[in-house]
């Protein structure tokens, strides 16, 4: 019985080991302190090629989402490893730190002094300093092949959060674009919620007070006496990793731009970024018969403070069909995901 007892203690101590072997200091002085973050995880980054009365948001760009942490600290800022490894260029201002385990780091906006291949110690090697005028380093985290969350429970720490998201609006949109009255929808519609999250700490510079994403946006459409009739669906999640740039369009809306956006030559500096969430790009309102229904979202950051709203809508489809501004429909439509049956309530 003692040596059962003194193995389950073994592997108990290991696993707490292993646990909190995952975490990592942060890569700038004090490393056991938390330090303010201006861009998160699965931001929208927008370069829109022509301006805005010029059309903007119809012509061409570049949309990605955010694939690391943009972590403040002033110009010149020594950045520090934040799991020792092998340093290698990956550019004129960008290392990997190659830290065995198919895992590796990389921090952007820096300028580099270590030498390629040098082995670096977390907590003790500087590998570069804060590039100027970019008051930030960008930690990026790659397992495998996909870029995951820094700020997932495990990883970066101390890491805490105990703001809110905000949900400012919810809007229903025909193929012209224009914004629908929840009063007696028909036809195919756009759903998107107007969503974002606010920094765990003041961001300092041009950067504050500006929005960053959250990491959980979810929907679902039931009747107002409560019985679901669209269970609940989830259009973005980063809280672990995030999807291809190729389904940008299938996650942020039509309008959707970042912090301090672009829009052909001109930078809008120190303006806040607008976080619109594709709901449904093309809501079929015929699936529902006529009446009035309640649409819910449900808004998490990383560490599951949320907000939630409940929108009422009613639908009125004529008869012969017929329903001005209506989206076309879409050439295949793909059936939706299946989920549990169940309450309204997101799990």
């Amino acid at each position: 019985m003692r040596l059962i007892r003194f193995a389950l203690s073994l592997i108990l101590l290991a696993l707490a080991v292993a646990s909190g072997a995952a975490a990592y200091p942060w890569p700038i002085k004090p490393f056991n302190k938390q330090h303010p973050i201006r861009g998160f995880f699965g931001d929208p980054r927008t370069v829109y090629l022509n301006g805005v009365l010029a059309g903007g948001f119809d012509g061409p760009g570049y949309f990605s989402f955010h694939q690391g942490i943009d972590i403040s600290a002033p110009d010149g800022t020594p950045i520090y490893p934040v799991v020792s490894g092998v340093a290698h260029y990956l550019g004129a201002a960008t290392m990997n730190v190659n830290t065995g385990n198919d895992r590796v780091f990389q921090y952007f906006h820096i300028v580099p002094i270590v030498g390629e291949g040098q082995q670096v110690y977390a907590r003790k090697t500087i590998l570069g300093y804060v590039q100027s005028p970019c008051q930030h380093v960008h930690l990026t985290e790659i397992n495998g092949t996909h870029s995951v969350n820094p700020l997932q429970t495990g990883h970066l720490a101390p890491y805490a959060d105990h703001t809110r998201p905000t949900i400012r609006a919810i809007s229903f949109r025909n193929q012209t674009g224009t914004l629908q009255t929840p009063l007696g929808l028909c036809g195919r519609v756009e759903l998107a919620v107007d969503a974002f999250a606010a920094p765990p700490m003041p961001v300092p510079g041009k950067f504050g007070g500006l929005p960053v994403a959250p990491a959980l946006v979810r929907w679902s459409i039931s009747r107002v006496s409560g019985a679901a009739v669209v269970p609940w669906r989830t259009t973005a999640d980063f809280r672990t990793v995030l999807p291809g740039n190729a389904h940008f369009t299938d996650v942020y809306a039509k309008g959707t731009y970042e912090n301090a956006p672009r829009f052909g030559s001109q930078q809008y500096a120190s303006m806040p970024g607008d976080y619109l969430f594709l709901l449904a790009g093309n809501f079929d309102t015929t699936s529902l018969a006529n009446g009035v229904y309640s649409l819910s979202v449900r808004v998490a950051d990383e560490r599951g403070n949320h907000a939630a709203v409940v929108n009422r809508f009613s639908v009125l489809n004529a008869r012969n069909g017929v329903c001005p501004g209506s989206l076309p429909a879409p050439p295949t439509t793909d059936p939706p995901p299946t989920e549990p049956n169940g309450s309204a309530t997101p799990p």
